[in-house]
């Protein structure tokens, strides 16, 4: 069926309508608009994942990324209704993937002077990207619902779904690029180098001490919940031994390539909101200056926006602890660098196909089961890190680890990504601006204190987060029943009014 856009008039009303086939037309439009993020995050997320390992001198490559969600604090609250209203839901995501841009090229020449900027700039354009698409997939949600007859809630958390799989999916290719290229021709083992015939005999028997020394002492003794940055068991760890430079700018340079084709994708295949929005009146329409940032900050005065705050930093907090902790922790200390992609790739295969189960899911059980079900396994899984052992020895635990980690993340993305939109219609960009704006601040002060606390302390900061995080969640859902049952109350009360006084007309004839 031509997919070919229509309006009609209807006679009851001057809005305008849809054609049935336009439902197609949205259909790519989710589509594109998840595989152009799934391109632009293989380089992201690939990249950002081997900053706490490759980037680890003075904690370069967590500083870094510090520095990413600081900023992206700062845009969350500043700049996307002002950017989206210049330039619209389309424009704003194809040039936020630029701001990225620099974050990938730094990694060439990793430096504080260059990689510190440019963790910056993918901050200021990370706000206005995240709420143009939120914004853009709500909107077009609206009138996939008009025309279908679907609730937008339920279009809403589809959307939400289909985009998260492809997002999720970025895992899966970021981290098979970095692992095959780092595992290509075998990377040098500190022992094999220590042992070449050139080095001096004093110096292979300082080599043969450490090596003795980490042998009695194992490396699931100075990993996992034992690990402690910067101490001088870490730097003897020989599966901490960074790999080449060369292989590092391969994979620089098609992280790169990655990002130009997604702003190509979005630039020419994404059709403008207006086509779906035309006389919409978002959050931050006809504001500008600080009256935009008013509409952002105004949205914390409504009660469901607080209590969804702590939620909302916890999906931060826990993504930065994936993303460096585990991998720095328990990945790279307990097996080696050169698997982390790996071990993320099962990450992202889970994140992504839970993502697409969980909009069906909930049409079935309602969001509480689905949460409840988050919350159980994401607490079995930090105590889990905290009694765990990492080893090479035990390399299947990694992996069930990961894909745990990755439906639970899946699961708070959707559902709290999705429920932003179903409380707040109408004010979109605001509700969105602060999810973005507080789990960036999640992943702020998660990075912040990464380089000097003990992993132990970490597992239990997120986990009273998380507890946190679920009664303020809790306490969202049980007032949107009360108003749900007042208003079924209400409904039935008019019901019955109507049928007394048509019984009462019926005797008095």
């Amino acid at each position: 069926m031509d997919a070919k856009f229509h309006r009609v008039k209807t006679k009851d009303t001057d809005d305008d309508e849809f054609a049935p086939s336009e439902i197609y037309r949205i259909w790519k439009n989710v589509l594109v608009i998840g595989f152009a993020f799934m391109i632009h995050f293989t380089a992201f997320w690939g990249t950002s994942n081997l900053q706490s390992s490759v980037n680890a001198d003075d904690a370069l490559g967590t500083f870094t990324l510090a520095a990413i969600y600081a900023s992206l604090i700062l845009s969350n609250i500043f700049l996307p209704t002002i950017v989206i209203r210049w330039f619209g839901c389309k424009w704003t995501v194809a040039l936020s993937f630029i701001t990225y841009m620099p974050f990938i090229i730094a990694q060439f020449y990793p430096k504080f002077y260059t990689m510190i900027p440019a963790g910056l700039a993918v901050g200021f354009g990370g706000g206005p990207l995240w709420c143009a698409k939120c914004t853009y997939l709500t909107v077009i949600a609206e009138a996939y619902g008009r025309i279908t007859g679907t609730s937008t809630d339920i279009a809403v958390t589809r959307f939400f779904g289909v985009f998260f799989m492809f997002y999720q999916f970025s895992q899966v290719w970021g981290n098979l690029i970095s692992s095959a290229v780092l595992s290509s021709g075998g990377i040098p083992e500190p022992t094999a180098l220590l042992t070449n015939t050139t080095v001096s005999n004093l110096t292979s028997l300082l080599s043969e001490t450490v090596a003795t020394s980490l042998q009695s002492e194992g490396p699931n003794d100075i990993c996992g919940a034992n690990f402690c940055p910067g101490t001088e068991a870490q730097t003897a760890n020989p599966n901490l031994h960074p790999p080449e430079t060369s292989k590092i700018n391969l994979i620089t340079g098609i992280y790169l390539a990655c990002m130009v084709a997604a702003c190509l994708v979005v630039a020419i295949f994404v059709d403008p909101m207006q086509r779906y929005g035309k006389g919409r009146k978002g959050s931050g329409s006809g504001l500008s200056g600080l009256r935009l940032l008013a509409v952002t900050m105004k949205q914390l005065a409504n009660p469901y926006q607080i209590l969804i705050l702590p939620i909302t930093m916890f999906i931060g907090a826990e993504q930065a602890f994936i993303a460096a902790d585990f991998n720095a922790a328990y990945v790279s200390c307990g097996w080696g660098i050169s698997n982390i992609g790996f071990v993320m790739i099962c990450f992202g295969v889970c994140n992504g196909i839970a993502a697409i189960f969980i909009g069906n899911l909930i049409k079935i059980t309602g969001r509480s089961p689905v949460i409840c079900f988050a919350l159980s396994l994401h607490v079995a899984l930090i105590v889990t890190l905290l009694v765990w052992q990492p080893a090479s020895s035990n390399k299947l635990v990694f992996f069930v680890i990961a894909a745990l980690w990755g439906i639970c993340d899946a699961v708070w993305l959707v559902q709290i990504n999705s429920l932003s939109g179903i409380l707040f219609p109408g004010q979109e960009e605001a509700s969105y601006s602060n999810f973005r704006l507080w789990e960036s601040t999640g992943s702020v002060i998660t990075y912040a204190y990464s380089p000097y606390l003990c992993t132990d302390v970490k597992l239990y900061l997120l986990l009273g987060l998380l507890l946190i995080g679920a009664s303020g969640y809790t306490a969202v859902e049980y007032q949107q029943y009360k108003h749900k049952h007042v208003d079924e109350e209400k409904a039935k009360g008019k019901f019955e009014l109507v049928h007394n006084n048509t019984k009462s007309d019926e005797v008095a004839e």
